[in-house]
């Protein structure tokens, strides 16, 4: 169904998305996207370096030590 939408197609639906909504609506609504966006991406870097700690941590015990701590 929504394979023969084209660059038509996608312009009338912009413009009537534009007139419901009004331009105001839409540009605050760009901006909480662009907001959650980043949020997320912060959120994914912050867990990959605590993954990358944990593993360094984790590669730091000896067997040894492991055997003390047991």
């Amino acid at each position: 169904m929504l394979n023969n939408i084209g660059l038509p197609g996608l312009l009338l639906i912009a413009v009537v998305v534009l007139v419901l909504f009004g331009r105001g609506k839409i540009s605050s609504l760009m901006g909480e996207v662009g907001k959650g966006i980043t949020a997320f991406k912060k959120g994914v870097k912050e867990e990959t370096e605590e993954a990358s700690r944990n593993l360094e941590s984790a590669r730091d015990v000896t067997p040894e030590q492991e055997k003390d701590k047991a």
